[in-house]
């Protein structure tokens, strides 16, 4: 029997906020419900609005980018239209298909070694009984906390040509393809681990139970029921390892020697030819196989259905030591792994000169002092991490609420709504790198009236928000659809405007998502660098930006520091947002805990 919405504060699900007077000595009609309701076109209206002014936003800074990137692929280098003669004159020079053969084998090595690696430490924290399951979980969500060119630096110093384990390896060094690839899959690991965590999460205790009263060994379970339950997350995770390997230039910036790759040849095009049609045309290639996955990924969870019934059971890992024994050997080997690169970055930073004076020193602190963008760069980063963490969240949410929560009665609303639900999972598929490009093309047009933006902060905060929008408005949607709608039928009972029962109710019992989402966008904005590399000024130069510049120009140690202090700014922003949940949920979900009799 459908649930029907009451003013009874005793079986009405709705917070005590918004509960009726459970007084019936006095009037029953409380302020608030004497307050005549506003007409019905003023919330349609208002409700368009929102909508239509979220959709022009992200035409305007992600649809209008792409559009000038695809148009600048067309052109020559004087502005004239050349059709495809730009694109098949870059395909057609000479190792250009060996370097995308290089690019796509790149990518296809690094998921075949990171996601059997994540699929079998994530086993380890949903399927054992292994003890520091915590520890192990922040020990391998730590390389989110750094720019992409940490491992190549680290790498650099184990391995390079002065490294300390070069002798244990033959004398060889560590540039080339293992050198992008280990590289690599250290920045892509937490990525998969944390799509095939929620994968093996979501599992129906009474399968396992029905496998082992059918004979069922842990092998044949594992192959018919955990792995078969598991494989669009496997997908998933296949998809984002190998679009992030391809369209990441910080690793084989840094230990990619002479194997070039399309990410790093679209920032030489760029940055030190100037090529702006050869960089647009490389980047449409490079937007080909991101669009590819993505869409294949989006096809495959179309087809996904529910995983779990309402009658379903948790998993719970019975006692096996010869198992726990072994996950926790193979998971500590690979949090050590973890640690070894973020470790030698660490120490690196504070070694006076390397490898002659291996004292340590506060030298490679004083960025000041040498080129790259010194503290000025570090200010500038926390200053858009801030204001990308601020105002994403708002966006975000409002958004997700406007698609999710507030019902589109006519036709008019109905489509911009799929138009906006189809824009805010557009930067899912589109690289960082391309995005980037786009800007250069778009904004910085002579005749784009929006080209004083161009170097500016806001425009970088813009680029950010934008970049990593679907993650932050799915985690949003998530967490929205997760609440009973009966609560927006009571408050239209009630004749609490929609906005008041947004501020009132939705957000405060969205409090841990929205914080998850300001969290997510701050470390992002943090450690970014392709989707900017493009875009700043001398005044609005950022930390990860400043890494490359002082990796060109050879201050390797400096550029180890600098994401040393990346990293901690991450970690103390992340801790005190994590702090500040705990605090806000206690307060602002009080409702929650049981009333003293």
């Amino acid at each position: 029997m459908r649930f029907a919405p009451t003013l009874d504060p005793a079986s009405s699900p709705v917070p005590a906020a918004m509960s009726a007077p459970a007084d019936t000595s006095v009037a029953p009609v409380a302020p608030s419900l004497g307050r005549r309701p506003l007409p019905a076109w003023v919330g349609a209206f208002g409700l368009t609005l929102g909508q239509g002014a979220l959709a022009l936003g992200l035409s305007l800074f992600l649809a209008l980018p792409l559009v000038a990137i695809l148009a600048k692929s067309v052109t020559d280098a004087n502005g004239d239209w050349a059709g495809l003669s730009v694109v098949l004159g870059i395909i057609g020079a000479d190792g250009f298909l060996g370097m995308v053969g290089r690019s796509l084998t790149v990518g296809v090595v690094t998921m075949m070694l990171v996601v059997p690696c994540a699929y079998a430490f994530a086993y380890a924290l949903t399927r054992s009984r292994i003890p520091g399951k915590g520890l192990l979980r922040t020990i391998a969500l730590l390389p989110l906390l750094a720019p992409s060119l940490l491992p190549g630096i680290a790498l650099v110093y184990l391995l390079g040509n002065q490294g300390l384990l070069k002798g244990l390896f033959g004398g060889a060094t560590i540039y080339g393809f293992w050198g992008i690839v280990v590289g690599e899959a250290f920045y892509t690991f937490p990525h998969a681990l944390m799509i095939l965590l929620t994968g093996l999460t979501l599992a129906d205790g009474r399968l396992y139970d029905a496998a082992r009263a059918m004979g069922a060994g842990p092998l044949r379970t594992f192959m018919t029921v955990t792995l078969p339950g598991t494989r669009y997350a496997v997908f998933s995770a296949c998809c984002v390892v190998f679009t992030l390997t391809v369209t990441d230039f910080g690793v084989p910036k840094v230990v990619g020697g002479d194997y070039n790759v399309l990410a790093m040849e679209a920032y030489k095009a760029v940055v030190g030819q100037q090529n702006f049609p050869k960089g647009a045309a490389i980047g449409i290639l490079l937007l080909l196989p991101a669009l590819l996955t993505f869409v294949l990924d989006r096809r495959l969870r179309a087809r996904q259905g529910a995983q779990l019934s309402g009658r379903a059971q948790p998993y719970a890992a019975g006692a096996n030591c010869r198992r726990d024994a072994a996950f926790l050997l193979l998971a500590g080997a690979m949090a050590g792994f973890l640690l070894l690169i973020i470790g030698v970055a660490v120490w690196a930073s504070f070694v006076k000169m390397w490898p002659y004076n291996l004292s340590l020193s506060l030298r490679s602190y004083d960025f000041d002092n040498m080129d790259g963008g010194g503290w000025l760069a570090w200010r500038n980063s926390l200053e858009l991490a801030f204001c990308t963490a601020v105002i994403g969240t708002v966006v975000v949410f409002l958004g997700a609420w406007m698609m999710e929560k507030v019902p589109a009665r006519s036709a008019s609303s109905r489509g911009l709504r799929g138009v906006l639900g189809m824009l805010a999972l557009m930067p899912m598929a589109v690289p960082g790198l391309v995005l980037g490009l786009g800007y250069i093309f778009f904004f910085n047009g002579a005749a784009n009236p929006l080209n004083v933006l161009y170097g500016t902060m806001p425009l970088l905060v813009l680029c950010t928000v934008v970049h990593f929008y679907t993650s932050a408005h799915l985690t949003a949607a998530t967490a929205l659809n997760a609440l009973d709608p009966e609560f927006e039928a009571a408050s239209a009972s009630l004749k609490v405007p929609r906005l008041t029962t947004f501020v009132r109710v939705t957000l405060p019992m969205c409090l841990p998502a929205a914080l998850d989402v300001a969290r997510y966008l701050f470390v992002s904005a943090m450690t970014t660098v392709s989707a900017v590399v493009f875009l700043y000024s001398p005044s609005t130069v950022l930390a990860a930006v400043a890494v490359l510049n002082m990796d060109d120009a050879g201050f390797i140690g400096p550029a180890a520091a600098m994401c040393s202090v990346i990293m901690a700014s991450s970690a103390v922003a992340a801790l005190l947002l994590h702090l500040a949940s705990r605090a806000l949920v206690a307060r602002s979900q009080a409702w929650r805990r049981p009333a003293a009799l």
